[in-house]
């Protein structure tokens, strides 16, 4: 095992260069999330409401959305199924005083376990062309794009992440250290 597991090999196959994006981009925003206190996490940077707590929230939905619901069509448990939706449209980007860092760090750490094992079941059944579950006017997505998505979310949030992390306490950088491991 190397002691930078999250860098993309030189020369893998399609689903093994997606895949490994996917977790650059995953051991990137953790890194980015990492080691705060509530004060932290609850930090916001000029007119944006976007916080670190609550970006973790949001990933974590969209984990369990992209490769539960949509891969599979297993409907979302809690806290998900427990949130009014239509009340409370942006649940998942706000923190409150139940979301605790451990809370948070917990609920993403989980989400993301659960994907890393839905798409690697996924993949030994039937690659990246497969069908899932999500659909739209008849036709049905495949492995392919649904990874493609989430690729796309993690870029998008995780430069959001740097931003405030630097407003935070000035940590900075492109990827983990070397052999850096979460310490929350």
């Amino acid at each position: 095992m190397t002691d930078t597991p999250w860098e993309p090999p030189l020369a893998g196959t399609e689903a093994e260069q997606l895949l490994a994006a996917l977790e650059r981009l995953r051991a990137t925003f953790r890194y980015k999330t990492d080691g705060l206190d509530a004060a932290g996490l609850s930090r916001r940077l000029g007119a944006s409401t976007l916080t670190l707590g609550g970006l973790l929230k949001h990933l974590a939905l969209v984990e369990d959305h992209q490769f539960g619901l949509k891969l599979t069509g297993v409907p979302l448990g809690p806290p998900w199924s427990d949130v009014d939706w239509d009340a409370a449209p942006d649940w998942d980007f706000r923190i409150t005083a139940e979301d605790t860092p451990r809370a948070l760090y917990a609920l993403w750490d989980a989400a993301a376990a659960r994907s890393r094992e839905r798409v690697a079941e996924a993949l030994a059944g039937g690659g990246l062309d497969q069908p899932v579950h999500a659909e739209v006017d008849g036709e049905h997505a495949n492995l392919r794009r649904l990874v493609c998505d989430m690729i796309e979310e993690y870029g998008r949030h995780t430069g959001h992440a740097d931003l405030i992390r630097e407003s935070v306490d000035g940590r900075t950088g492109e990827d983990p250290a070397p052999g850096w491991k979460p310490t929350s």
